[in-house]
């Protein structure tokens, strides 16, 4: 870290990809954007619960693929501030010692927390007079929830105006809150080569590709036997499987694919998919906040598949509604949607141009605009505040 930059710490957490990546996106925007400035990522779990990270991260993927009905009744229940959602946000505000020795360390004139709890834990702290520096929130989901609200956060940088307007009716002053789109990274903003990645990725450009993402742990449907039932589409199609970190699928759709009368390109973990996506002309994916996003600005249409409930219900119920997706609930669903899909240039082409019309393309510098504004703001009270004094 340089000591004569202004530094901008963003808070992350690893619980599924979306928070990091947008804490990227927010990053690269600040350096293009505001090259005078320093930002700073830290995990905010890494850093304030380094020995029960692992373990809360584990039980929380396996409490949602286990028991997703649990996690949605609970998500229910708690998306407006009641008894128990006080109590939920008691228990998440912990770690306020360590939050504040980071906050000495780095020295920041602002925090952007993309990850719920550290906006808990920096309200708190500032509640107890512990510190007074501007606090931002970037909600990465196209939802409204009140894990993400609390009285000393002084900006909500949200993804729509649908969230927007369900913000306020939680409670959010108006003024407290910018449309900007989730922010995305600067790859999935680029003038891509086709034929080269074609190429480079051993493709065929005459079959119809299909991009298939489960997010950062390859969870998509269940699993293998839900990719098993692609061999009854009648016609031949190009699939390329991102199997994430779970490297016992993949291994499992190897040899179960194998034989397959379609081009099967499986990978593991990826950090290149914005060259994917641009080669797809459908993704079949989970309703992750961040990752229909990217898509979205490669204005690639998509078919979403079994959501969980809770905040991907609502991802799903958005972007069918703003005509980017399609939604299908079991694999018999899937199979057709696939197929009937493929089968109509017209749809595809109109989803594209529903993509295209959204324009998220800025996301992040427009983020990155709001974030210097919130310090500025901040800084000039602060100015006013030791003249009158």
């Amino acid at each position: 870290m340089s000591i004569n930059k202004e530094k901008i710490l963003i808070l992350t957490g690893n619980y599924g990809d979306g928070h990091v990546q947008v804490a990227q996106a927010i990053y690269e925007a600040i350096q293009l954007r505001f090259p005078t400035l320093e930002p700073v990522i830290i995990d905010f779990m890494e850093y304030t619960h380094p020995y029960s990270k692992h373990v809360s991260r584990s039980l929380y993927f396996q409490g949602i693929k286990k028991f997703p009905k649990v996690y949605g009744y609970v998500y229910q229940k708690t998306r407006r501030m009641n008894t128990i959602s006080k109590m939920m946000k008691k228990i998440f505000s912990t770690g306020m010692g360590r939050m504040l020795k980071l906050i000495e360390e780095v020295h920041p004139t602002v925090v952007v927390s993309t990850f719920p709890l550290a906006a808990a834990v920096l309200s708190k702290l500032k509640s107890l007079g512990l510190t007074d520096i501007p606090a931002i929130t970037v909600i990465t989901d196209h939802t409204d929830h009140s894990c993400w609200i609390y009285p000393y956060t002084n900006k909500y940088i949200v993804g729509s105006g649908v969230v927007r307007d369900s913000l306020i009716n939680l409670g959010v002053g108006e003024e407290r809150i910018s449309v900007t789109g989730i922010p995305i990274r600067q790859l999935f903003l680029q003038s891509l080569q086709k034929e080269t990645i074609f190429k480079k990725h051993n493709l065929d450009p005459n079959l119809l590709t299909v991009l298939i993402m489960g997010g950062g742990c390859g969870l998509i449907g269940d699993g293998s036997s839900t990719i098993k039932e692609f061999e009854k589409l009648p016609q031949t199609v190009q699939f390329i499987i991102v199997c994430g970190r779970n490297e016992k699928l993949q291994m499992k759709l190897k040899d179960k694919l194998q034989n397959s009368k379609h081009h099967i390109h499986l990978t593991g973990y990826i950090n290149n998919v914005h060259e994917l996506m641009a080669v797809s002309n459908l993704m079949v994916t989970k309703p992750g906040g961040v990752s229909t996003f990217e898509a979205i600005a490669m204005e690639l249409p998509m078919l979403l598949y079994k959501p969980i409930p809770g905040q991907e219900q609502d991802n799903a119920k958005f972007l069918v509604q703003s005509g980017v997706a399609i939604q299908a609930m079991k694999e018999r669903d899937l199979i057709d949607h696939i197929s009937k899909i493929l089968s109509n240039a017209e749809l595809l082409q109109q989803m594209s141009e529903n993509a295209k019309n959204f324009h998220p393309k800025e996301s992040a510098f427009a983020s990155a605009e709001v974030i210097i504004r919130t310090m500025k703001v901040h800084n000039n009270l602060q100015d006013q505040l030791f003249t009158c004094g």
